[in-house]
C-alpha cells in the first residue's frame, strides 16, 4: 500500500494571515489548488481552503478585498505523518470532515494531501487491479 508522502503535493503554497480573501482566492485559482497554508513568521498557523472562502467569506456578504485570511482560516491545521498509509488519510478526512491534510515528517509540514489526490490514487489503483485480472471465456461452440 502506498504512503501519504508518495501521494502528497510537495512544497505547499502559503500566504500570510493579513492577506485579503480576494487575493488568496486569486492565488488558489492561478496555482490550480484548493488550499493555502497560512504562515506567520516561520510557523504555519492555519489553512484556508476554497470551502472556507465560500462558506465563511462569500456567504457572510462582507467585502472580500477587506476581509483577511486569518478571519476565516481553519486552525489548528489537521496533520498526518507522511509514512502513514493512504487509507489512513482517507479515514482521517472522513472522521474530521476535512478535505485537506498537512503532511508532516518529523513534526515539520512537508506537503498537502487532498481529497482530489485520494481520488486519483484510488482511480489508478482500481485501473491497475482491472488490468491485472485476466478472465478467460469458454469458447462458444455453435452448430450450423
Amino acid at each position: 500500500m502506498s504512503t501519504v508522502a508518495q501521494m502528497m503535493t510537495k512544497r505547499p503554497k502559503s500566504i500570510g494571515p493579513k492577506v485579503s480573501i480576494a487575493s488568496a482566492a486569486k492565488t488558489m485559482r492561478q496555482a490550480r489548488i484548493g488550499s493555502l497554508l497560512v504562515k506567520k513568521g516561520k510557523a504555519f498557523v492555519g489553512i484556508v481552503t476554497d470551502t472556507d472562502v465560500t462558506r465563511r467569506a462569500v456567504a457572510s456578504g462582507k467585502p472580500l478585498g477587506k476581509l483577511t485570511v486569518e478571519k476565516i482560516m481553519t486552525a489548528p491545521i489537521c496533520t498526518i505523518e507522511g509514512s502513514d498509509a493512504v487509507d489512513a488519510a482517507q479515514d482521517m478526512m472522513a472522521e474530521l470532515g476535512v478535505r485537506h491534510l498537512a503532511v508532516t515528517k518529523g513534526g515539520d509540514i512537508v506537503g498537502i494531501i487532498s481529497v482530489r489526490d485520494l481520488l486519483l490514487y484510488y482511480k489508478r489503483y482500481a485501473q491497475s487491479k482491472i488490468s491485472t485480472e485476466v478472465t478467460y471465456d469458454e469458447p462458444k461452440i455453435t452448430q450450423d
